[in-house]
């Protein structure tokens, strides 16, 4: 018995070929099954195998040192990372640009696109695969499985680079032209086509014949994983703004605003382990650090100590000897390394609920929404906003601390026009002769690799910084 690694291939050009790491699956040898086997001699097990590959590959870098959540979090001021080896996590993502040819600013792109070519090798498998091997139910099932993580790695590549763009045509022959790098309400188009279409199928599915992680419990058949299709449905749409199809999605989803039974942690998420084969989430590295800002906002009492309940569960106080002071980390969050990282839980869909409420004219019901999550998970007073203004202003303020640390500030305050709000340090030399402010990099550049092999991109003309 060996375990199976699914690799998935090169796009074409700067695409690269991009190995997936091991599913995990321990299966028969079968002679090393590769790829080629899934194209073309494809069984229920190799099917089955890249169906949980995608999984691994879907969960790629998310809770890497240099992975979603802490460069997200950096760039969102919500982190710092005083890693003394590599000074790009200061020089690059906070006081410089993002530098396309490097693994920060070139990130986000190659493993989205790898695990969505595996995905289209696998849809196009399932049509071999025996019938007495693999009923046409799961087969079905595979498919709606397999379009909404594909939209969930072309929202990743979209929410990071917006308008540099990206590519939706990627099924194309590897050796062919490369496909065009298009726009935010093209990629927007194709990762809700995915999306619905993936619903539709769930909903005539039967069974997944296929291995799920824990942080999957509770949506494991087509029925419940549907719900959680709905939920980042629902995301998308308040992302572009459609408020009155958000609450449809919401309907749909696995949401739960009643107070009485209300649990903001429900949800899926990206899990690890210290288990021989699996990966540990780095995010417990002793180098990173809370930014000093959510702490100076947060809501105090009269004696200036924090009340707010998602911080004190969120942050612990670390000593770092007489000389150097304190640092805050995200310890209460990411407590060793095996803690999970939220994919979509409760606690963002209800406040998704408020936000897609207020905007199309519940104004009463929106703002009892978030004062849902800010009484009860915050343990705060209500607020009253008076206006839309105001209103945004809170929901930037609750989302900012109920989601912290998750990978959301930055996309937030970029989509909802306040990234100027966002603190912007000054740097002073040891020396006092030099000042080096922040840079706010409001969107990654397409990586090097992608433009050496387009040349006269038009979208690789534009940097991180571009307005």
């Amino acid at each position: 018995m060996r375990k199976l690694t699914i690799a998935a291939f090169a796009l074409g050009g700067a695409f690269g070929a991009l190995a997936l790491p091991a599913c995990g699956l321990d299966v028969p040898d079968l002679n090393n099954p590769s790829l080629s086997d899934l194209e073309t001699n494809p069984t229920a097990i190799t099917a089955n195998a890249a169906a949980t590959g995608l999984l691994v590959g879907n969960r790629r870098n998310h809770a890497n040192e240099n992975g979603y959540v802490v460069q997200l979090g950096i760039i969102g001021r919500e982190a710092y990372n005083f890693d003394a080896a590599d000074p790009r996590y200061t020089n690059e993502l906070l006081v410089g640009s993002l530098n396309r040819g490097s693994p920060f600013g070139g990130n986000f792109w190659n493993l989205p696109y790898s695990n969505i070519q595996l995905g289209n090798i696998l849809i196009k498998a399932l049509d071999k695969v025996p019938g007495d091997q693999m009923t046409d139910g799961e087969k079905i099932a595979i498919r709606g499985f397999t379009k909404t993580i594909q939209a969930l790695d072309l929202l990743e590549v979209i929410i990071t680079h917006d308008t540099n763009g990206a590519v939706i045509e990627t099924d194309r022959d590897p050796l062919g032209p490369l496909a065009e790098i298009v726009g935010v309400d093209a990629t927007y188009t194709k990762i809700i086509s995915l999306l619905d279409d993936g619903l539709a199928d769930l909903k005539q599915g039967t069974d997944f014949p296929f291995a799920f992680s824990k942080g999957f419990t509770g949506f494991t058949d087509p029925a419940t994983f549907a719900t959680f299709n709905r939920a980042i449905r629902a995301r998308v749409a308040v992302y572009r703004e459609d408020y009155a199809t958000a609450l449809t999605a919401l309907s749909m989803s696995f949401i739960d605003d009643n107070p009485a039974t209300l649990d903001f942690d429900t949800g899926v998420y990206y899990t690890y382990s210290t288990k021989p084969g699996d990966t540990a989430s780095a995010l417990i590295n002793p180098n990173i650090y809370m930014h000093p800002s959510l702490e100076a906002d947060a809501v105090k009492d009269t004696d200036m100590k924090i009340i707010d309940n998602r911080y004190l569960r969120k942050v612990t106080t670390a000593e770092l000897g007489s000389r150097r002071g304190t640092k805050r980390q995200f310890k209460g969050l990411y407590s060793n390394p095996e803690a999970p990282v939220s994919l979509i839980r409760n606690e963002e869909l209800v406040l998704l609920r408020a936000e897609a409420l207020y905007r199309t004219g519940k104004t009463a019901e929106g703002i009892a929404e978030l004062n849902l999550v800010r009484t009860i998970s915050g343990r705060l007073g209500p607020v009253a906003p008076a206006n839309e203004a105001e209103f945004i202003n809170a929901l930037l303020f609750e989302r900012r601390y109920s989601l912290m640390f998750e990978g959301h500030r930055w996309i937030d305050a970029r989509r909802l026009k306040h990234l100027g709000d966002l603190p912007i340090f000054i740097t002073v030399s040891s020396d006092g002769t030099k000042m080096t402010p922040d840079t706010l990099n409001v969107r990654y550049p397409i990586p090097l690799g992608e433009c050496n092999a387009r040349p006269n991109e038009p979208a690789c003309s534009k940097g991180s910084t571009d307005k």
